[in-house]
């Protein structure tokens, strides 16, 4: 897996693809791919300490910088292709919202594959799971790809008009209902 930019998510990206985090009740929320935090700050900010929140990352220095910054979150040092054993060693069984960072448009298409299948089957019924794209990339072969790999596996996905105050800009998948 791979770094997905140079800069941080910006802040108004970071709050369209946080924005199924409810604001009351006890949600497990997972953020795959958390960098250094841009929306791990939001998500923490609407959980006001309700819930559980894991956040999951392959680098090492990145989930140490964000165990460090947030003590508050599970940070966990995993591959986002093994979610529902994550969820099982921690106790859960399944999340109610995913949010992810990861680079889509960096992978090929049997790892966007294995890492979409491990968030539908750890995602709640009427879960949610919101992800985003770079619009440079949004016509390339993997996002196209990507774009069919979500419709295959939620019932509603919807794509958020493009965060041009994000750099570079970038649009939202807002998914709901996995399919089984």
């Amino acid at each position: 897996m791979a770094v997905a930019s140079l800069t941080p998510s910006g802040r108004a990206l970071s709050r369209r693809v946080i924005a199924p985090v409810p604001s009351s009740g006890d949600p497990v929320v997972v953020e795959l791919g958390p960098g250094t935090g841009a929306f791990t700050r939001l998500i923490q900010s609407q959980l006001g300490g309700r819930g559980r929140h894991i956040a999951v990352d392959v680098n090492e220095r990145f989930t140490a910088l964000l165990g460090e910054r947030f003590p508050g979150v599970d940070v966990l040092t995993a591959d986002a292709r093994h979610l529902p054993a994550t969820l099982d060693g921690l106790g859960l069984d399944r999340a109610d919202v995913i949010v992810s960072g990861l680079p889509w448009a960096a992978f090929r298409r049997p790892l966007q594959r294995e890492v979409l299948d491990a968030v539908v089957t750890s995602l709640a019924p009427g879960g949610a799971f919101t992800t985003f794209a770079y619009v440079h990339a949004r016509w390339t072969g993997p996002a196209r790809h990507f774009r069919r790999a979500l419709e295959n596996r939620f019932d509603e996905v919807v794509v958020g008009r493009t965060v041009w105050a994000n750099l570079p800009p970038a649009l939202v998948y807002h998914c709901r209902r996995p399919l089984s």
